[in-house]
């Protein structure tokens, strides 16, 4: 972390996401968050209006960084499409979100989305971008559009329910996406 009187929007934003895969919605909180942090509120005020500014920017930073980024950096390689899809499910489930609460954050935002619209329509757009590139990816390895759609569903429906297992600490989720990737190439 930053020294405190260094505090990014990003590192306050880290810690609300640490918050939120701990203990819910109801713990991002500005003045949890800084106690959290050792500086005070005024430091977050520096940076966020009130909390609903705040949860926004969390919603903006987790579809680019969580989705976008990784798009990017994948497409960067130019590899072929099998190795795209390999390098996804790896970064998908290596340890670049621990600095935001680790494999439960996901599973926080789902959560959050239940009981908030913006949340919802955040992951509803999520979602979506992630399984058509998923689709894109399965269709250049060649299969059929149809069974390129139900492979993207597949492997993302299984990257969730594989990260509520690992955190369960019943399962190797890398080890189970790599898996369950073969399977659907086969």
């Amino acid at each position: 972390m930053a020294p405190k009187e260094t505090l990014s929007a990003e590192d306050w934003i880290k810690a609300a996401f640490r918050a939120l895969s701990i203990g819910g919605l109801q713990a991002i909180r500005a003045e949890a968050i800084a106690r959290d942090l050792k500086v005070s509120k005024g430091s977050f005020y520096w940076h966020f209006k009130d909390v609903p500014a705040l949860k926004a920017e969390m919603l903006k930073h987790w579809a680019e960084r969580g989705t976008r980024d990784i798009i990017d950096e994948i497409e960067a390689t130019g590899e072929a499409p099998a190795e795209r899809l390999r390098r996804l499910a790896m970064a998908a489930t290596d340890k670049r979100s621990s600095a935001y609460g680790g494999a439960a954050v996901e599973g926080a935002i789902r959560e959050w989305a239940r009981h908030d619209s913006t949340a919802k329509a955040a992951l509803k757009s999520v979602d979506g971008r992630r399984i058509a590139y998923l689709g894109k990816l399965f269709e250049e390895c060649g299969l059929p559009s149809d069974r390129s759609r139900t492979s993207a569903h597949i492997l993302y429906g299984g990257l969730i329910g594989l990260t509520t297992l690992a955190i369960e600490k019943r399962g190797d989720l890398q080890s189970d996406m790599l898996s369950l990737l073969r399977l659907l190439l086969g």
